[in-house]
């Protein structure tokens, strides 16, 4: 892991970019946070269109974040901003534009390709900067993951002991597959579901939803669509991590 360039806010959070071998990242830790004092982490995820386009939201939700104590980082997904493009995944997303655009039904096997190919490599991804998030003396734990693509959420909380809590978006595409991983969630969790997301199936959320196996989950529902996720809502995401992080 190699910082590249860091400025401290205005708000007295410091924003280090990085690169952990190819990959590209960021974190954010408060001015509170030292070695005697390190800060819980939370893995701030984002759907597949950048670090450079998805920054004023990352870095809102890292000041939010900052502001109740919490470190937070995030990198780019693979075939995303400035990462070699990934073909097989192009494809899908091109077949699933057309799909969508022609009013027809979106098939599992074409959010299969889109999604599961992404899964398998980010995740271990996810896992490597984690590994050199936790190495910086003002970083520790727990960790939490936040938003971003469910089905690598829901992959990251079956696999990595280290998460201890999550907030999930359900405005993504869940290919069937993940499903029967959901089962095997058992960490507490708090998911987001906007009521009339244009493009999310909600019964498939719904139905996502039963499937956790986490003994603790609430779904906070709110009416409007895929953007017009309000500020309560954020805050009640942080509120969640503050009880389970710190």
């Amino acid at each position: 892991m190699y910082v590249i360039s860091e400025q401290r806010l205005d708000d007295g959070v410091l924003e280090r970019e990085f690169t952990l071998g190819e990959i590209p990242g960021i974190l954010w830790t408060p001015a509170s946070a030292s070695a005697s004092a390190p800060a819980p982490l939370i893995l701030l995820g984002h759907p597949p269109l950048g670090l450079r386009t998805m920054y004023p939201r990352l870095v809102a939700r890292a000041r939010r974040s900052a502001a109740e104590g919490f470190a937070t980082a995030t990198i780019e997904l693979p075939g995303s901003g400035d990462r070699p493009r990934w073909p097989a995944v192009d494809q899908a997303r091109a077949d699933l534009r057309r799909a969508m655009k022609a009013g027809e039904p979106v098939s599992d096997e074409i959010v299969g390709a889109l999604v599961l190919p992404l899964v398998d490599k980010a995740v271990p991804e996810w896992q490597a900067a984690l590994d050199a998030l936790l190495s910086l003396p003002e970083i520790g734990g727990p960790v939490g993951y936040s938003g971003g693509l469910i089905s690598i959420g829901i992959r990251l909380a079956v696999v990595e002991p280290r998460i201890a809590a999550a907030g999930f978006f359900a405005g993504s595409l869940v290919p069937r597959a993940m499903f029967a991983e959901a089962r095997h969630v058992t960490i507490p969790l708090h998911v987001l579901l906007q009521w009339d997301d244009e493009g999310n199936d909600r019964q498939a959320a719904l139905d996502l939803f039963d499937a956790f196996g986490s003994k603790e989950k609430t779904l906070h529902a709110t009416m409007g669509g895929h953007t017009g996720v309000p500020r309560f809502a954020g805050d009640s995401a942080v509120q969640f991590f503050t009880r389970h992080l710190r």
